[in-house]
C-alpha cells in the first residue's frame, strides 16, 4: 500500500508493516528524491528537506496505518502535538518511518520517529481526529481536505516558508 497526498512534498510513502497495536509498531518507507519542488528554495547548493516535509511524510504513513477505521469516519490530522528534529534529511535519502499508536478521549495518538540510514531524524506526535463523530459529515477515512486543520496548517507553513526565501508564495 502508498499514500500520497497534497502538500509541500511530491513523493510517496509506502508501509512496508502495518504493525499489529500493543505488540508491534507499524512501519513506512519513503524516498526523498532529488526532484522535489521543495530543494529549489532550501537551500541552494546545499539541498536540506524541511522538517514541515519531514513531518508531511510521517503524517501521510500515520494516515495509511491507522489502526482503526469506522466505516464512514473521517480521520484528520487535528495537531502535530510536538515535533523534534535531530539530524538532516538529504535528497537521496530514505526515510523509515515507525508509529506507535494510542487512543484517548475520542483521538487517535501518534508517537513516531522517522530515521535515515544515518540515525534518527525525527520524533514526533501527531492527534487524529474523527471529523464525522464531532461535526456529522461524512467523507472518506483520511481525508484532510483544503478547509480542515492540516490544509490551513500547510498553507500556512508554505506562505511562511516563502517570506522566509524572499520570494512571493501567494
Amino acid at each position: 500500500m502508498t499514500a500520497a497526498g497534497r502538500g509541500p512534498v511530491d513523493g510517496t510513502v509506502k508501509v512496508v508493516d502495518p504493525g499489529v497495536p500493543g505488540e508491534r509498531p507499524a512501519r513506512c518507507v519513503a524516498v526523498v528524491d532529488a526532484s522535489e519542488k521543495v530543494f529549489a528554495g532550501h537551500f541552494p547548493g546545499f539541498a536540506i528537506f524541511p522538517g514541515v516535509c519531514v513531518v508531511e511524510y510521517v503524517q501521510r504513513g500515520a494516515l495509511a496505518t491507522l489502526p482503526e477505521s469506522e466505516p464512514g469516519g473521517r480521520w484528520v490530522l487535528a495537531a502535530v502535538e510536538s515535533s523534534r528534529f535531530l539530524s538532516p534529511v538529504y535528497p537521496g535519502d530514505e526515510l523509515t518511518s515507525e508509529y506507535v499508536w494510542s487512543r484517548k478521549d475520542g483521538a487517535l495518538r501518534c508517537r513516531a520517529s522517522a530515521a535515515t540510514g544515518r540515525g534518527v531524524a525525527a520524533q514526533i506526535r501527531l492527534r487524529f481526529e474523527d471529523r464525522k463523530t464531532q461535526t456529522g459529515e461524512t467523507g472518506r477515512a483520511g481525508e484532510t481536505g483544503e478547509t480542515g486543520r492540516a490544509g490551513e496548517m500547510g498553507r500556512d507553513m508554505e506562505a511562511r516558508s516563502g517570506r522566509d526565501r524572499g520570494t512571493d508564495a501567494g
